[in-house]
């Protein structure tokens, strides 16, 4: 459990870039934020769900967006097997079929449970918040004692075709099998 938390503060502080004891408390949507393409690393979608030639990773954020430069910052630095991550804003489903990973923010029109069903079995890694209602995709951010933290459900996972590490199953929350 030690090991588990001290990967935990790792991956947060690389992920925000924190140095020294000076550095700020970075607010919840800073986290999710530096979290969301870093879950790639910790994930394998099917051979048929990659990109294809030099394109790249996309990460979705399909309805309501928190993240306002923030996501678009944190997937710059980062790569997936050598592709750089391409952020891209959806209003609806559609076209979500091109992401590997899709934060469902939801919308007035089309909420969070009514996109996820949209999204159906497909090889999508779908990421939901407590923050925008109780509908859960494969990886759920809430906040656990005031700390962002996840939950996962793996079976879902599996049945997208998509297979998440040990190394990120041992830092959630809770994990459905």
């Amino acid at each position: 459990m030690r090991r588990a938390r001290a990967l935990l503060l790792c991956l947060m502080g690389a992920a925000l870039g924190l140095t020294g004891p000076a550095a700020a408390e970075p607010t919840d949507t800073a986290v999710k934020a530096a979290f969301l393409p870093r879950f790639a690393r910790y994930v394998t979608w099917p051979a048929s769900a990659m990109p294809k030639g030099s394109d790249p990773f996309v990460l979705c954020v399909i309805g309501a967006d928190p993240f306002g430069g923030q996501l678009d910052a944190a997937a710059r630095s980062q790569t997936v097997d050598g592709r750089r991550i391409a952020v891209r804003h959806l209003d609806s489903a559609t076209g979500a079929d091109q992401c590997q990973i899709a934060f469902i923010g939801g919308s007035r029109n089309q909420p969070a449970g009514q996109l996820l069903s949209a999204l159906g079995h497909k090889p999508v890694l779908t990421v939901t918040d407590s923050a925008n209602g109780a509908q859960r995709g494969i990886i759920h951010f809430a906040l656990v004692g005031g700390r962002v933290r996840f939950f996962i459900d793996e079976a879902a996972a599996e049945q997208r075709g998509l297979s998440i590490s040990s190394r990120l199953l041992a830092l959630a929350v809770g994990v459905r099998a």
